[in-house]
């Protein structure tokens, strides 16, 4: 039984206009105007750069092969969104007195400790505060930009009484009713 290629390694990832994209054997890297970036296509997958485009295909026809296929395609995509367009997450901190501000590459959080809590902010992640209960992680890199997003919210994660904390914005805190004499 054959299986077919993974139907994401299927589409090619298409180089917009600025974007420059050079394969040395395995190891990509893209160059855009929001910085650059490179990694390394894993060995069981054949990457091709050609007419604007680059191509991935698995090179054993195995189950795992395909599925690494589509992987390296993910992140070609990533990386490629990213020098162009840039990724972005934001922060929500509810809570009295609970706030937060950007200072240079630091990040200085009150989130009722008895001390402030500060954040060295990574290389490549820019951090703003728009207003004291919103933070607005940003860079060029997707995995990055999640890391330091989450490890902002590790700090006070909201719970579930009152809802106090630091949350994404999107997120969803399902409430629960307090203890009834």
């Amino acid at each position: 039984m054959t299986e077919a290629t993974s139907r994401i390694a299927r589409q090619p990832v298409v180089i917009p206009q600025g974007v420059e994209v050079e394969v040395d054997g395995q190891d990509v890297r893209v160059k855009g105007p929001k910085g650059s970036d490179a990694y390394s296509v894993h060995e069981w997958v054949d990457v091709r750069h050609e007419e604007g485009q680059v191509t991935f295909a698995p090179r054993r026809g195995d189950r795992p092969a395909n599925a690494m296929a589509g992987t390296m395609r993910s992140l070609m995509h990533n990386l490629v969104q990213g020098v162009t367009q840039g990724f972005q997450k934001k922060l929500v901190i509810k809570g009295v007195g609970y706030r937060a501000q950007a200072q240079g590459k630091n990040l200085n959080l009150t989130l009722g400790f008895s001390h402030p809590v500060a954040y060295t902010v990574p290389e490549g992640v820019a951090v703003e505060t728009p207003t004291p209960t919103e933070v607005v992680v940003s860079g060029s890199s997707k995995q990055q930009v999640g890391q330091v997003a989450a490890e902002i919210r590790a700090f006070r994660p909201p719970e579930p009484y009152k809802g106090k904390g630091v949350r994404y914005e999107d997120e969803e805190v399902i409430m629960k009713e307090a203890k009834k004499k």
